[in-house]
């Protein structure tokens, strides 16, 4: 494409050779930056919105190439699990992994907090199998991060450079991945839910930084239809959660609620996608398009790039 935009949903894009990711040659070397972690340890409380159990998250400073590591403190032997796309499980409308028995659930909020100050190395701690939906956004743990700061390590954190566009899904739901056009990934996301919903039509494209994850993505909370949260309480779900914890929309907008941004619904979507792409335990630079694409598109595009980037360099097997 030359205007350095997404493609529209209804086309489809080139098709991809075996790489279309690559460790980044010198003709699309980037400036390389140093591994980070926190400076000291910081704990947020809350509870699992599906779940409704109380739940206590410690973040802990680890050493580098630690990576994302979750540790189930509540369970025989402390079992861990890293933060990566081999241990993701679907589940619905939100991120989870599973390490034998353990698992660990609604991750995407506290991985798009660390990536998106970029964090790369930290020990989770947690006592139960939920993550604290709080307020249904990143900013209680960005707040919590700043709290005791970030330290830079010696090591420089891996990059993967997207080389050639690759399209998953279809004219209804899709997600798209295109080589960088500057030094910054960039995001963007069409949110459609109809003339029905207060949500309407929204679309963002930013580039990414810490610091406009910090002021421009983190606060930004889930969001569902009044008619999917009283579905979800007809099945026992969310029973903790009030209007004021998470956006529920009618026809006229949010119930009982304010918006923080006018487009926050689309902010969030995006929010979404920089937790979800961090299991690729790398940085990954490139420009990230989506539509009505959601957890488990995120996570094949994960897959996909990683897939065909461990064949383009002959490694074994496929993550």
């Amino acid at each position: 494409m030359h205007d350095g935009r997404c493609r529209p949903a209804g086309r489809t894009a080139p098709a991809a050779p075996v790489s279309p990711i690559l460790d980044a040659p010198q003709s699309l070397m980037f400036t390389a930056r140093k591994q980070n972690t926190l400076a000291g340890t910081v704990a947020v409380d809350g509870f699992g919105y599906w779940s409704g159990e109380d739940v206590h998250v410690e973040f802990c400073p680890a050493d580098v190439d630690s990576g994302i590591v979750f540790v189930r403190c509540d369970l025989p032997g402390q079992p861990r699990i890293p933060a990566r796309i081999e241990h993701r499980v679907e589940t619905l409308r939100r991120t989870s992994l599973r390490r034998g028995d353990a698992v660990v659930e609604m991750i995407e909020h506290i991985l798009a907090a660390l990536a998106g100050l970029h964090i790369d190395n930290c020990e989770i701690r947690v006592d139960a199998a939920e993550m604290p939906g709080c307020d249904g956004s990143s900013l209680p743990f960005v707040e919590a991060f700043d709290s005791v700061g970030i330290a830079v390590q010696k090591s420089l954190r891996p990059q993967r450079i997207v080389a050639v566009p690759i399209r998953l899904g279809d004219g209804e739901s899709w997600i798209e991945a295109y080589p960088p056009s500057g030094e910054r990934s960039v995001f963007r996301y069409h949110l459609d839910y109809g003339p029905d919903v207060g949500i309407g039509r929204q679309i963002l494209e930013l580039a990414v930084t810490p610091e406009s994850f910090r002021h421009e993505l983190a606060p930004c909370r889930t969001f569902l239809a009044k008619t999917e949260a009283d579905r979800a309480r007809s099945q026992g779900i969310g029973w903790r959660t009030t209007y004021r914890d998470l956006l529920v929309f009618d026809e006229k907008g949010p119930i009982d609620n304010e918006l923080r941004f006018a487009s926050e619904c689309v902010r969030h979507k995006i929010l979404d996608m920089v937790g979800d792409l961090a299991l690729a335990g790398c940085d990954l630079i490139g420009r990230f398009c989506a539509s009505r694409s959601g957890h488990r598109l995120n996570a094949a595009l994960v897959g996909e790039l990683i897939c065909r980037a461990e064949l383009s360099q002959g490694w074994k097997r496929c993550a």
